[in-house]
């Protein structure tokens, strides 16, 4: 008898079902050989990958692995989060700023953000000065929250269990300790609970200034070990002004996108940035140079330092969305309007052009 349990895929299994239908065994025999032939071919296909992928840079292989996911399976209802359209178009800090700068500028067009460090009291009486949220993971913590917010319906947000979830999700560890990762999350959680931030735009004739703080309210539970600091909050509550601001201006995103550009704070804005622009435009757009470095230029002293990290930032974006309607040009970057599907995107999500 032919080996059967050796097949696995759905599609396969679903053949030696319907070989059944085959009144003579050795017409039926045939049939069961040559759907364990498919299978064994794909096995091998699929160990040759694998030994591929493992040689490959961690990086590397994390954005291979999210293409042949998108290849193999497309895109799901699950894999869309959401994020502040507002925070896609002015970031945060790519890099830990001194503790004495306790307030960072970003412009972008007509709009800018200003987001201003908080301090609390600590477990033991004494006060803590936390940083201006900055890095990969204050834009992971973000998306979180405001994908959980929007999938909860509340301002309020559980997240004793789903971050931790979530950091492990994103491929991280949950361990904690001074340099675990739990700890980095939980610093940039902090930072943002406690800072302020004001969003200005300009229009002819008119300045607007909206300024509130993204989280009203957080939960921690407190150590009774007086040696230790406190543990991981269960739960957060954006500002009515921050949930309110939200619902208007939630952008979704592919999860499985970011998380294979977790390591860089640069590449997730360009992502979200790229997301947020092709996704809400009807017509060709043309983007200059001076105003790429505008926006994500921030380290960069010299033109064409920026230019040529820019270029493989959005090599390896490209690498995840090989449909993404772009093209960088001698003068900067041309965007084309782009359909759901071409930025990994379930159908079923209407996009809203301007």
């Amino acid at each position: 008898m032919p080996d059967t349990p050796i097949v696995k895929d759905a599609d396969l299994k679903k053949q030696l079902r319907d070989a059944s239908r085959f009144k003579l065994p050795a017409v039926r025999d045939v049939e069961v050989r040559q759907i364990i032939a498919k299978q064994v071919a794909r096995n091998e296909e699929r160990a040759a990958r694998e030994v591929e992928l493992s040689a490959m840079p961690r990086e590397k292989q994390r954005r291979a692995r999210t293409l042949d996911h998108f290849q193999q399976e497309g895109s799901k209802n699950g894999d869309v989060g959401h994020f502040h359209s507002v925070l896609a178009i002015c970031g945060l800090p790519y890099e830990r700023p001194p503790i004495e700068l306790r307030e960072f500028r970003c412009k972008q067009g007509n709009m800018g953000i200003t987001v201003q460090a908080g301090s609390s009291m600590g477990p033991d009486g004494t006060w803590i000065d936390y940083p201006v949220p900055f890095g990969p993971k204050s834009r992971l913590v973000l998306m979180h929250l405001c994908s959980e917010a929007i999938r909860q319906k509340s301002p309020t947000i559980e997240i004793a269990d789903t971050f931790t979830a979530f950091v492990r999700d994103m491929g991280f560890t949950d361990s904690g300790g001074k340099k675990g990762p739990l700890t980095a999350f939980k610093e940039q959680l902090n930072a943002l609970a406690h800072c302020s931030i004001r969003i200005s735009s300009t229009e002819p004739n008119k300045v607007k200034d909206n300024q509130f703080f993204p989280i009203e309210e957080m939960e921690m539970w407190l150590s009774t070990d007086g040696l230790q600091q406190s543990l991981w909050p269960s739960s957060v509550t954006f500002s009515g002004v921050m949930y309110e601001s939200l619902q208007s201006h939630a952008m979704p995103f592919n999860l499985r996108v970011a998380r294979a550009l977790q390591g860089s704070a640069r590449k997730l804005d360009i992502y979200f940035w790229l997301n947020w622009r092709m996704y809400n435009i009807k017509t060709e757009r043309a983007i200059s140079w001076n105003a790429l470095r505008d926006q994500f230029g921030l380290g960069f002293s010299r033109q064409r330092d920026f230019k040529a990290q820019f270029k493989e930032e959005i090599t390896h974006i490209q690498e995840l969305l090989p449909k993404a309607p772009l093209e960088l040009t001698e003068s900067g970057i041309i965007l084309q309007p782009a359909e759901p599907g071409m930025m990994e995107l379930p159908k079923y999500i209407s996009p809203k052009k301007v």
